[in-house]
């Protein structure tokens, strides 16, 4: 079906967006470094959200476990969008909004994730059906 290469297409999408912010999370570039300081989370914050983020990539990648990436993604992402709101800003570091329109686009297509792969959702799925 059509639907399932689009939905793939996005999962890998959302995969790759989170994996390779990981290299400025691990390596403590100075950008992230400076969020995560600003926000008061640096360093632990800053690798236990490198790490979650991870697993929720490849989650993501897993068909059995999508729903679970995407949520993940979504509770990750969606604390992203509040620090920029409340906190960073939209423009970090003279990014021109960047990481925060990134973050939104991600949040979004994570949305749409989770949306197709609600009835594997134990519990409730079977009752999101609509």
């Amino acid at each position: 079906m059509k639907s399932d290469k689009i939905i793939f297409i996005l999962r890998i999408a959302v995969a790759v967006i989170l994996i390779q912010t990981l290299r400025f999370k691990f390596t403590a570039h100075p950008d992230s470094v400076y969020i995560f300081e600003t926000v008061g989370l640096e360093p632990y914050g800053r690798i236990g959200i490198g790490i979650l983020e991870l697993i929720a990539g490849i989650l993501l990648l897993i068909p059995k476990t999508v729903w679970i990436g995407a949520l993940l993604t979504l509770g990750l992402i969606g604390g992203a969008i509040l620090m920029h709101l409340t906190q960073l800003g939209i423009n970090v570091n003279n990014d021109g909004g960047v990481l925060f329109y990134t973050a939104i686009i991600t949040f979004l297509l994570s949305v749409v994730i989770l949306y197709y792969y609600r009835k594997d959702i134990p519990v409730i799925g079977q009752k999101l059906s609509f």
